[in-house]
């Protein structure tokens, strides 16, 4: 059985459904039609749009309904339907989304002015909005959503009516033009304040742009207002091609941006005109990977409260724990695992690392969705034939709870000593676009899971025959678009058995070391993450296209600067020096990248340290 709707909304990132407009004209249905009363004589038609969105892990569908309105009906002569239509439109959505999920009633503008622009008087507008109102509820929504206005006043005057005479929540949503201002020249950081101030108890934006825009959009509302905020893009601005609009946004696209908007704030997303339940199910899965929609069983949580002790103590978990816990300098280089059966390359890597003096090689799980060697049967490899220690890398995508455990266990028993925790990205990219993610538990979750196999018992409770005793690490971003949030993720992974971290790859100085300031209170080592920039096509791409890591303006002079590819590779390789002398004073250790898979680049990056 739900909850009410704004107590989910609190505990979880909500997953609004996509288009219904789009995706009837797609199944056929001329525009001259009144999609609203498709909902009495094609009910089959509205069912199967919703059941699509159900089915890519929508958490709320709206109804059919966003012109069901007294002014916008009299033109197909149903004014004396409303009720019907917009009753109809929610009990259709109520029997799709079940008991467990939520309906929104769909309530759009009204066609015609406010006075002293147009006709309408104020009260008039009230009454047009509280009559559809009260057929949605008698239908049974759990929220009513106005969307896709463009007159704050009109807005207004919907808030107005529906909180005045009815105890469920709103959700009020404005659209914008590409100058990120509504159609009308109001500013987001001012609409939504106003809408708040209404008596809103979620406000947001929808319609006509797509997500870069509304990216920008939601940056400024996110300081000014105290209640949930959505965002509901479109597919990109439709382009006429041989006369039929297109809306070009990938699925893909939306799934990265999905995951941009709640880290820069939203707590509600979904698409709006272009989308369809693809473009669901990608955004699904970037949620996923930030926050997993089947919770951790509550016998994990109550053994953590029963303060179990671990079976060794951390410093005896591993050599690699030990240097760190005697406060001396850890040195690990990333070994991508092999694109096939052969682990040949990767141990020459290994044994050349291990005889430079290098203290740990981290073998990441399933990097980029490729057809690649298991990261924990490369780790058993490099750690058999050539005595260096592995950092395994493990993901919460590919596998449910039992599995992990099972991995674990196994891992453990094969000897493998550290263990790096991290929820992982979405399987969206390599030869597998189509692969589905798991995400039974997040990287907290897993680490909460790991500590308590640490300490001798099982998910349920029960002594283990012989405990584990994982070095546990977690991964931990300093160029987070939510800092807050991402400290209080690190704080619950600390909370949860984390024992050291490893940041993503560190550009800029300044803001590492002032994410070290604010994790003071966190008692745990970290690792920075270097990242040897070899290009400028390199440090482009990481500056403008990977979420999180901040290349300075002054680093891409720089290699503005250099007048050759060697000169650039050259720099690139000084950069990442510079950045561990700097940082040394901060940090743990560092982990370095292998570019090209040639081992002697992080070679030369750790000289100075080995």
């Amino acid at each position: 059985m739900r909850k009410p709707f704004l107590e989910f909304v609190k505990e979880n990132f909500v997953l609004f459904d996509g288009a219904l407009g789009t995706e009837i004209y797609a199944k056929g249905v001329y525009i001259n039609t009144c999609y609203d009363e498709l909902n009495i004589s094609r009910p089959d038609l509205i069912k199967d749009i919703h059941k699509s969105y159900i089915d890519a892990g929508a958490d709320i569908i709206e109804t059919n309904t966003f012109a069901a309105n007294r002014l916008k009906l009299q033109k197909y002569g149903l004014e004396n339907q409303i009720y019907k239509i917009n009753f109809q439109g929610a009990e259709i959505a109520r029997e799709i989304a079940g008991e467990d999920l939520y309906v929104a009633g769909s309530i759009g503008p009204i066609n015609e002015r406010l006075k002293p622009w147009g006709p309408l008087s104020e009260e008039r507008a009230k009454r047009i909005f509280i009559e559809q109102a009260k057929a949605l509820i008698d239908g049974g929504v759990d929220i009513l959503l106005l969307e896709t206005f463009t007159d704050l006043n009109l807005m207004k005057q919907a808030i107005l009516g529906l909180k005045e005479n009815y105890n469920i929540p709103v959700m009020a949503q404005m659209t914008i033009g590409n100058d990120g201002n509504s159609l009308y020249g109001t500013p987001p950081e001012l609409f939504t304040v106003k809408m708040a101030q209404w008596g809103a108890d979620i406000v947001g934006i929808n319609c006509t742009v797509g997500p870069k825009t509304m990216m920008e959009a939601l940056e400024k509302i996110v300081n000014v207002v105290n209640v949930p905020i959505s965002i509901m893009p479109n597919a990109g601005i439709p382009q006429n091609v041989d006369g039929r609009y297109i809306y070009l946004a990938s699925a893909e696209y939306f799934g990265e941006y999905a995951r941009r908007f709640i880290q820069a704030g939203a707590r509600i997303i979904g698409g709006c005109c272009g989308t369809n339940a693809t473009y669901t199910k990608e955004m699904r899965k970037s949620i996923h990977s930030i926050q997993p929609r089947i919770k951790i069983p509550k016998t994990i949580k109550v053994i953590s409260d029963e303060k179990f002790e671990q079976s060794l103590p951390k410093c005896e978990k591993s050599a690699f724990a030990k240097k760190i816990c005697d406060n001396k300098f850890v040195t690990t280089v990333e070994i991508v695992p092999p694109r096939g059966t052969d682990p040949g390359k990767p141990v020459e890597q290994a044994k050349i690392l291990k005889q430079a003096g290098v203290d740990a090689v981290n073998i990441p799980d399933g990097p980029r969705a490729l057809s690649r060697m298991g990261a924990s049967f490369l780790s058993l490899i490099i750690q058999k034939q050539t005595d260096i220690e592995v950092i395994q890398h493990y993901a919460c995508r590919d596998r449910n709870l039992l599995g992990m455990v099972g991995d674990i266990l196994g891992a453990y028993a094969s000897g493998i000593k550290n263990i790096l925790i991290i929820t992982g990205d979405p399987p969206k990219m390599g030869s597998f676009p189509d692969a589905t993610a798991v995400f039974d538990v997040d990287s907290i979750g897993l680490t909460n899971v790991v500590n308590t196999l640490n300490c001798g018992r099982d998910l349920g409770g029960n002594p283990i025959e012989k405990p584990t005793g994982f070095f546990i690490g977690v991964g931990v971003n300093p160029g987070a678009i939510d800092l807050d949030y991402e400290i209080k993720r690190l704080e619950w992974k600390v909370k949860a058995g984390a024992e050291f971290a490893i940041t993503q790859p560190v550009f800029d100085n300044k803001l590492f070391i002032n994410f070290i300031q604010l994790i003071k209170h966190i008692k745990i080592r970290v690792i920075a993450g270097i990242w040897t920039v070899v290009s400028i096509r390199n440090a482009e791409f990481m500056k403008n296209e990977v979420p999180g890591d901040s290349v300075p303006d002054h680093i891409m002079k720089r290699m503005y600067d250099t007048k050759t590819k060697e000169q650039a590779k050259t720099l690139g390789l000084q950069i990442a020096k510079e950045t561990i002398n700097e940082l040394k004073p901060y940090i743990a250790g560092a982990q370095v990248s292998m570019p090209f898979g040639n081992v002697k680049y992080p070679l030369e990056v750790l000289k100075d340290v080995l």
